[in-house]
């Protein structure tokens, strides 16, 4: 194993046929802070070998998403399918060796071959047809790696301690594909050893490929690195975690309003543990990081808990911060046309109790919109709005345009005084002019409602209710 005094180098390495989802963004992560606790180097490196699926959309995608995660990797990112030269001269130096044969069954031969194996009680696998035949490179042939026929393979993972497997349950595995392709397992040992990683953090799916991996590394002369194989996120039921689940990418999380501080906490307690503690700063996550803490049981993606996070933070941000998300919030829903101070004045409305951000755009666009898009709530006009509630109504709108200041101050005296003049109490004149200003009961506070809105929105909005 690699000695692990030395300097620590891991690495991710997805593949762009699908977009970074929270599994492939919590295995980033663990790798990163890995890295990062130990002062070492973190590399990305991008899977595209499967031509026909492999798209730079996608790969510019997860990039994307891990630069908003904040996972930063060291140097350039490695394109597998740039290396293929490299593979290939690790599979001829096998086949010198004895280490590797051409194979010339078809996969047609190969499946019946593990049919008659089921079809015995034995473990379907390839028969060995062609390992001693000494065959030459030659159309529709693959080259197959030599699998120990007897003894066992073992490591100690680091969190799944350790595991060892007959060498007779393996196949002798395909290195290059009749196309002249190198396959996955061969690609990823070479690659491996060619980044320097050290540490291999990825999820217990692989488990079978670090078998046949390690295999590998010992029939090239390469080091084998420590691997820490963590459990699969599942979801409520239990089962892999999927879209039925209402799991989502990375950046349809952003899209939403959910801040990357907020996921990047959530992804680390989702299968490691430092204590109780359920918040962690970044620099936290970085220096409490040890693989000891990562689970041995699989997590359940609970979007409640998400949910509670994202809240926590942004009551936490600063109102700068959040006036220019909310900003593009609402230019992603074609409100272009935000005056800055009046967003740092509508976020203290929202902050105390919104999820997300855009949960927050849903209830604040109604300051920004125009005053004909106001959508009066049928109920809310039916209940509210009543002649008597109108008449009133009227009698504010005339002291409110004859204010100077339309400020908070302003116009909390000037209706507490209509207030004590008519012998009224709040709600007899707080919901008629919510309703009247924003469509519907429920709303920040009246006067910083009003405030928010100015003089002339609130104005035009009560004269359209009067007409309702």
């Amino acid at each position: 194993m690699t000695d692990t005094t030395s300097t620590i180098v891991t690495r991710f390495a997805p593949s762009p046929t699908g977009h970074l989802h929270l599994g492939g963004a919590r295995t980033a992560l663990f790798s990163w802070l890995m890295a990062r606790h130990a002062g070492g180097r973190f590399h990305l490196r991008i899977e595209d070998t499967d031509k026909a699926r492999s798209s730079n959309e996608i790969t510019a995608a997860i990039l994307e998403a891990l630069a908003w995660l904040g996972i930063a990797w060291d140097d350039e990112p490695v394109h597998q399918s740039l290396r293929e030269d490299a593979h290939n001269r690790c599979i001829d130096r096998l086949l010198e060796e004895g280490k590797a044969y051409w194979c010339e069954c078809t996969p047609e031969e190969v499946e019946a071959m593990r049919e008659k194996a089921r079809a015995e009680g034995k473990k379907p696998k390839y028969d060995l047809t062609c390992r001693e035949k000494n065959l030459g490179p030659g159309p529709n042939r693959v080259v197959r790696f030599k699998t120990p026929l007897t003894g066992k393979i073992a490591y100690t993972d680091l969190v799944k301690g350790t595991i060892a497997v007959d060498n007779a349950e393996l196949d002798d595995m395909i290195l290059r594909r009749t196309d002249g392709s190198p396959t996955y397992n061969l690609a990823v040992v070479v690659d491996d050893h060619d980044m320097g990683v050290t540490h291999v953090l990825r999820g217990e799916d692989h488990v079978n490929n670090t078998l046949r991996q390690i295999h590998l590394y010992e029939a090239l002369g390469f080091d084998v690195p420590a691997f820490a194989h963590v459990p699969l996120i599942h979801g409520p039921d239990k089962k892999k975690l999927s879209k039925r689940h209402g799991a989502k990418n990375i950046l349809e999380y952003r899209n939403e309003g959910i801040l990357p501080e907020a996921l990047v906490n959530y992804l680390a307690r989702l299968g490691w543990s430092h204590g109780d503690q359920e918040i962690f700063s970044r620099d936290e996550l970085v220096a409490m990081f040890e693989a000891s803490g990562l689970s041995t049981s699989a997590a359940a993606f609970d979007p409640e808990k998400l949910l509670w996070l994202n809240s926590h933070y942004i009551k936490e941000s600063p109102v700068s911060r959040l006036a220019d998300l909310l900003a593009e919030q609402f230019a992603a829903r074609g409100i272009t046309d935000c005056d800055r101070a009046v967003l740092e004045k509508i976020v203290p409305q929202y902050q105390p109790r919104a999820k997300t951000m855009a949960e927050m755009a849903d209830e604040a666009a109604v300051f920004l919109i125009d005053d004909t898009d106001v959508e009066y709530e049928e109920k809310a006009v039916r209940k509210v709005l009543t002649d008597e509630a109108k008449a009133r109504l009227a009698e504010i709108r005339e002291l409110l345009a004859g204010l100077e200041a339309f400020d908070e101050s302003s116009l909390e005296n000037t209706l507490n005084s209509y207030m004590d003049r008519n012998e009224l109490s709040f709600k007899h004149i707080a919901q008629p002019i919510r309703v009247a200003v924003t469509g519907r009961t429920r709303s920040p506070g009246l006067f910083e409602t009003l405030a928010i809105l100015g003089k002339d929105k609130s104005l035009n909005r009560i004269d359209t209710a009067l007409s309702l």
